[in-house]
């Protein structure tokens, strides 16, 4: 499919190269119509199709993830007789509204109010009443399909599936998203002479050879260039990782250094990005010798690595090096994300051989407790995983490109279709933005480890139970996690719900405090403390569990109890 999609946008920047008279134009913008219908069909059937039973090679392609169809749901009849009728009294009042706008003069016309969706902002939508009446009656179909999708009977997942694909599909079809109806880009194109037509098909083409949509400018970056740029060396290695030390800042260190551990899925540099929000460059200042975990990009001959072998080689194995280089009986350790997981499964590992290396734990934005993982479980389900299992143990690599994919379709308007309109129907180049830089700067995983992570976490949740799974030939305890702990989370988060990650003060042992910071799954961490920053909300353990629900905010600074 995609590769005829891409044969369908070439064909059509060859047709634009032939054509030439100003009657043209209409078969350009209908060829271009079929090019943008059969991209929403390919980005919709990778991103919630069923998946076969049998996978052609070991490579996962597009089948990191997918939404399988929620056959333990249904709708009762009545209730959807009931919406119809009430919806088509909508319409017919909708109709009444159009052919009185048709009829009252352009300035009447064009002084509408604006509607809160940003997808509909600029004043084209209200000068036209042909293009208002489209985004009426698309916000009034895309209510019913809502509506419609919430009255799904059933189990809670099917039921949660519905509701995810109901809002996948009305989000797809917005007219906002293709040319032909979308007075905006339409405009642009005229006023360009068609340039913007012509760069936008050069995009499109871009993203294709790519396998992705371009969120951000990448010519505006380059790791060790713009990004990454605190001074360190690589002082260990193995097959998995490799450790990087960073240079002191200061005269005087801190005795006990720290090590951070960033997320498998993604490059070690996300807490190293520019030198004004690099955690990397604050804690440097500070006084800590610093060490960070770089996560290997999984090549084919590697696909056989497990879960353990992650414990093992990589965290394990960092924490002695960086023991054994600082001269230090103990270290701190922050886990960011999968990252903590990994982190907080190693030291649980590590009370089981009654060893405590770690004084003290740092985790952001990391799930210990799976009950909740939010939207993304509608992409891990029982089903899925029995038809990839095999393929997965026998070493098939998951491609980290799947996975940024299918987290950037939770939030479709803004990660997908905001960049659809205006990368290829407006053809605009994206602003630079390092976080969404390093966002598309994936890597990949072993298909052992995979499943292994989502069969024991996101589907059995076996982590939280104690002595319910053994690693690296230990039956391990996270409530044995003794040392002083920070959680942090993130109100907006879409991948770690932020109730999620307050369940971890309540499975591990010692003195735990909980932060809530704002902002999403990533800038959350990644703002640098400011005067002005976000606000953020502080408690300890003990006081939270009676509040949580509906807890405010305060203003002040986040502290990192690994760093203090």
């Amino acid at each position: 499919m995609r590769a005829a999609t891409l044969e369908a946008t070439q064909a059509l920047v060859t047709s634009m190269e032939t054509h030439t008279s100003a009657n043209d134009w209409a078969e350009l913008l209908s060829q271009w119509q079929a090019v943008g219908q059969q991209w929403s069909n390919w980005w919709s059937r990778d991103a919630t199709s069923p998946m076969p039973a049998a996978p052609p090679s070991l490579e996962m392609g597009n089948a990191a993830l997918a939404v399988l169809a929620p056959t333990g749901a249904w709708i009762d009849p009545a209730a959807a007789a009931e919406l119809a009728r009430r919806y088509n009294e909508r319409v017919q009042a909708l109709w009444q509204r159009a052919i009185a706008a048709d009829k009252a003069s352009p300035a009447a016309a064009g002084a509408q109010a604006a509607v809160p969706d940003r997808r509909f902002g600029g004043k084209e939508w209200r000068e036209h009443p042909y293009f208002t009446w489209l985004r009426d009656a698309y916000l009034l179909y895309a209510d019913y399909v809502r509506e419609l999708a919430a009255l799904a009977q059933g189990d809670p997942e099917s039921r949660k599936r519905v509701r995810f694909l109901a809002r996948q599909y009305a989000d797809a079809i917005a007219p906002s998203n293709f040319l032909a109806t979308n007075p905006e880009a339409l405009k642009l194109a005229i006023e360009s002479g068609g340039a913007s037509i012509a760069q936008g098909l050069a995009n499109l083409i871009g993203d294709a050879q790519r396998g992705r949509i371009a969120m951000t400018d990448e010519s505006a970056f380059e790791v060790g260039g713009k990004l990454a740029l605190s001074p360190g060396s690589v002082v260990f290695r193995n097959e998995l990782i490799e450790l990087i030390q960073y240079a002191p800042a200061t005269a005087a260190v801190y005795k006990t250094p720290l090590l951070l551990v960033p997320p498998c899925i993604n490059k070690y540099y996300i807490l190293d990005l520019r030198p004004e929000n690099s955690f990397v460059r604050h804690v440097v200042d500070a006084g800590h010798t610093t060490f960070m975990i770089s996560w290997r990009n999984i090549p084919p001959e590697l696909g056989h690595l497990t879960w353990d072998d992650y414990l093992e080689q990589g965290v394990l194995q960092a924490i002695g090096a960086a023991r054994e280089i600082s001269s230090s009986r103990t270290i701190n350790a922050l886990g960011f994300c999968v990252g903590g997981t990994l982190l907080a499964c190693t030291l649980a590992v590590l009370a089981a051989r009654r060893e405590y290396p770690v004084a003290s734990a740092t985790f952001l934005t990391t799930m210990l407790d799976f009950a909740d993982p939010g939207e993304i479980g509608v992409y891990v389900s029982r089903e899925y995983l029995a038809a990839r299992e095999p393929a997965l143990l026998a070493g098939a690599r998951v491609h980290g490109s799947e996975l940024a994919n299918a987290f950037a379709s939770l939030r479709p308007n803004e990660l997908v279709w905001n960049y659809v309109v205006s990368n290829y129907l407006k053809g605009r180049t994206p602003p630079p933005f390092d976080l969404l830089y390093w966002n598309s700067d994936s890597a990949n995983l072993p298909g052992p480890m995979y499943a292994y992570f989502l069969r024991n976490m996101y589907l059995d949740n076996r982590l939280r139970d104690p002595r319910a799974l053994t690693m690296c030939g230990e039956p391990i305890d996270v409530s044995r996690i003794a040392m002083p702990s920070y959680v942090y989370a993130s109100r907006e988060d879409h991948i770690v719900p932020w109730r999620s990650a307050y369940r971890t003060i309540e499975l591990v042992g010692g003195d735990a405090s909980f932060v809530l910071g704002a902002s999403g799954h990533i800038a959350g961490v990644v703002n640098p403390p400011q005067k002005k920053m976000p606000r953020s909300a502080t408690k300890r353990a003990p006081d939270f569990a009676a509040t949580r629900m509906g807890w405010g905010f305060s203003g002040g600074l986040r502290r990192c109890s690994a760093c203090e």
